[in-house]
């Protein structure tokens, strides 16, 4: 199969008014450069084409109608805008005659899709969309009845992302925040470009006819020994497709919950080189703890320091010389026994016992011995007078006595303690400001990882892990019931046929048989042959074509060495010792797209299916080696390449379009006057224009402006 656009027209698409463009169909140059600026309609172009051969589904927003055709600058007093894409295609059947030749059988189409929208009150909706398909005759053009049908045939919607490539959507196969989604393009790419939901379907066909004749067996009525063998054996191929489609059902769903687990592990692995939120949340609480426990003992040492002024020791030291010389005096005293005196007592029970210790009575009883009691109470009233000194000195002999006492067992003056309580109050100071560093730190690390909760990633992750084991046990246990059927399965198949070729009636039944299994057998050969071989094909040729555009070569120390397509349909890149790199992070932007335009071309290559590649802003982030290489191998292995190109991706590549390319036009939009075009247009502003100006020229279309630099004060 083969197609190549030749020519498209566009009437009131948005920018393109009436623009007309025709492609190269050389095969010696195939390329066709369509040279145009930012706002000049390249994507206006690339949907329009998409939306000329695949109607409503290749707009953005699909099938939702809220994608706006016509112009927006159209008047409302000029009527309804008529919208149409008209597409020049040659489509080629190739066939194989009896000889072996194989001959080609090019035709060309007319695609038209019109469609008519209204404006009223500043708002718009799309009334009506035609298709039509014309096949060029020798005598003009012949409507075709079925044209959906047709270009379905040779440009299904599945390769549309294949054959159109957005610039802005160009890592569409190896970048997406869904890595399901992504493997899904990648996945319906192949299979549609290999035809492998073709093979399905031929495989479903011959199991339907497989079931009839085995049904039409347990009809023939002659042997109830067929009908038994053929029930059984229905229900044994009815059990096996059962288990067929839990176990394919299992390998997608562990396809996704490896993607999920990888996902989490990533974000998980992403997180921990931020910091671990709920160890962060820990360690801030054991901040806290430590802060409280800090300033607890910092208050105690506080109180401890205010009673030191209050202690025993602080009096001792505080008057130590004159303490000193006082317990001398008071040390002299002592001696001389001037205290303690313990008269009074004495004197008070002599009276009170009546009888002075002379012998002579003291009791007032007795008038002789008056002038005796009243000497006695003179005696008392005078000692109580001297005692009342001796008592102040006693005490103040007994508690000097005590501080020597207290000096003399050695313990620490009031200064080591002083200095004791100080240095442990300037530690918990300094402890404490620490600690709230700490938290400082710690509250900005929390504030930087977000909502990111390692703890409810690590139970996914547990949780992902589950389903993953029970998901395998349960394919493991469908994948042994289903071989034990398969053997069921041909034994009851070898009995049926035994008995069938025992019945002339069921000769008919055994050839119907036999014929299914032979083409069968065949469909699952080439389905095995496409899902391993062609997907290693495609893969080998994707990393031959990425090296060289990168300009990695896998014998030398390059940090990319090879990429490759697994069996779950994942793009995959490897670094050295064959470590796998994420793209996302592990190659630059120009290696990525280098990665994608590899694979489609790789696709189309083993494919077979010679068709256009057309490509928005291919070479955008390149430079250098690398954007030479991959405008290169574009024009080398496409069958139609249709770049779309700025006049900075072309810079450095003048060259090879010079060698490869058939045609080149530029787009110019009109409202870019003046600031960027040099010449008023003859056109009405916002639309775009086409002139035939190539790489090297430019006319008073297209002409623009040169650069000049924004003052400073403009900024």
């Amino acid at each position: 199969m083969a197609v190549k656009i030749l020519r498209a027209r566009f009437q009131n698409f948005r920018l393109l008014r009436d623009v007309e463009i025709d492609f190269s169909t050389d095969a010696d140059k195939p390329l066709t450069v369509i040279r145009a600026e930012n706002e000049s309609g390249k994507t206006t172009l690339l949907v329009g084409l998409q939306w000329g051969l695949y109607g409503e589904d290749a707009l953005p927003g699909g099938r939702d109608r809220d994608f706006r055709l016509h112009p927006i600058n159209w008047e409302a007093s000029a009527g309804q805008p008529n919208i149409s894409v008209e597409i020049d295609l040659e489509l080629s059947s190739f066939h194989k005659t009896r000889q072996g030749k194989i001959l080609n059988r090019p035709e060309v189409f007319r695609v038209s899709r019109m469609a008519r929208e209204t404006l009223t009150a500043g708002k718009w909706r799309r009334d009506s969309t035609s298709l039509t398909l014309h096949r060029r005759a020798s005598d003009g053009w012949e409507r075709e009845i079925f044209p959906q049908r047709i270009l379905d045939e040779h440009l299904s919607l599945d390769l549309r992302e294949v054959f159109f490539t957005d610039g802005d959507d160009v890592l569409r196969f190896i970048e997406s925040t869904d890595a399901s989604s992504r493997r899904g393009r990648v996945e319906n790419a192949i299979r549609s470009l290999l035809a492998l939901d073709t093979i399905e379907a031929a495989l479903s066909h011959i199991k339907t006819t497989s079931r009839k004749a085995n049904a039409a067996a347990k009809n023939i009525g002659a042997n109830e020994s067929i009908e038994e063998v053929a029930t059984e054996l229905d229900q044994v191929e009815s059990e096996i497709e059962q288990h067929e489609r839990i176990i394919s059902d299992a390998a997608a769903e562990l396809s996704n919950l490896d993607v999920k687990l990888t996902e989490i592990n990533a974000e998980i692995s992403k997180a921990l080189m931020k910091g671990d939120k709920a160890d962060l949340e820990r360690r801030r609480a054991r901040n806290d703890a430590a802060s409280n426990e800090a300033n607890k003992d910092k208050k105690t040492a506080e109180e401890a320091h205010s009673e030191l002024f209050r202690s025993m020791e602080f009096s001792r030291d505080i008057i130590a010389a004159p303490l000193q010389k006082a317990m001398d005096m008071l040390a002299d005293l002592r001696s001389k026994e001037q205290f303690p005196k313990a008269s009074i007592p004495l004197l008070q029970d002599v009276l009170q016992a009546r009888v002075c210790f002379c012998g002579e009575a003291v009791h007032d009883a007795d008038a002789s011995s008056e002038h005796r009691r009243r000497r006695i109470q003179d005696l008392i009233e005078n000692s109580r007078k001297a005692d009342e000194l001796q008592s102040v000195l006693t005490e103040v002999y007994f508690a000097t006595n005590a501080l020597s006492e207290i000096s003399s067992a050695g313990a620490s003056t009031w200064s080591e303690q002083f200095e004791a309580v100080a240095k442990r109050r300037d530690d918990l100071e300094e402890r404490i400001d620490e600690l709230g560093k700490e938290a400082s730190d710690l509250d900005a690390q929390i504030r930087q990882l977000g909502d990111v909760d390692i703890t409810l990633l690590q139970d996914s992750q547990r949780e992902f892990a589950a389903m993953r084991d029970s998901k395998r046990d349960a394919r493991v246990r469908s994948e042994t019931m289903r071989a034990n059927l398969l053997d069921q399965s041909e034994s009851l198949k070898r009995r049926r046929d035994r008995l069938l070729r025992e019945q002339t009636k069921g000769a008919n039944i055994l050839a119907n048989l036999n014929v299914a299994q032979d083409v069968k057998d065949v469909l699952d050969r080439a389905y095995s042959r496409m899902t391993h071989e062609e997907l290693n094909k495609v893969s080998n040729l994707m990393n031959g074509y990425f090296l060289e555009m990168i300009g990695s070569d896998p014998e030398q120390s390059s940090i990319i060495r090879r990429a490759a397509i697994s069996e779950r349909f994942d793009i995959l890149v490897y670094g050295t010792d064959d470590r796998e790199l994420n793209p996302d992070r592990d190659i630059n932007g120009a290696s990525r797209r280098a990665l994608t335009l590899a694979f489609i071309i790789a696709l189309t290559k083993v494919s077979e299916v010679a068709a256009p590649n057309i490509i928005d802003t291919p070479l955008g982030m390149m430079s250098g080696y690398v954007k030479r290489a991959v405008l290169k191998t574009l024009a080398r292995e496409s069958s139609q390449p249709i770049l779309f190109l700025t006049r900075s991706e072309i810079a450095e590549c003048e060259d090879i379009i010079d060698e490869t390319a058939g045609r080149v036009i530029t787009l110019t939009n009109t409202a870019h006057y003046p600031l960027m075009l040099e010449f008023p247009p003859d056109a009405m502003p916002s639309q775009v224009v086409r002139c035939d100006c190539d790489h090297h020229a430019d006319c008073r279309i297209c002409r623009r402006r040169a650069y000049e630099p924004i003052a400073a004060n403009h900024i």
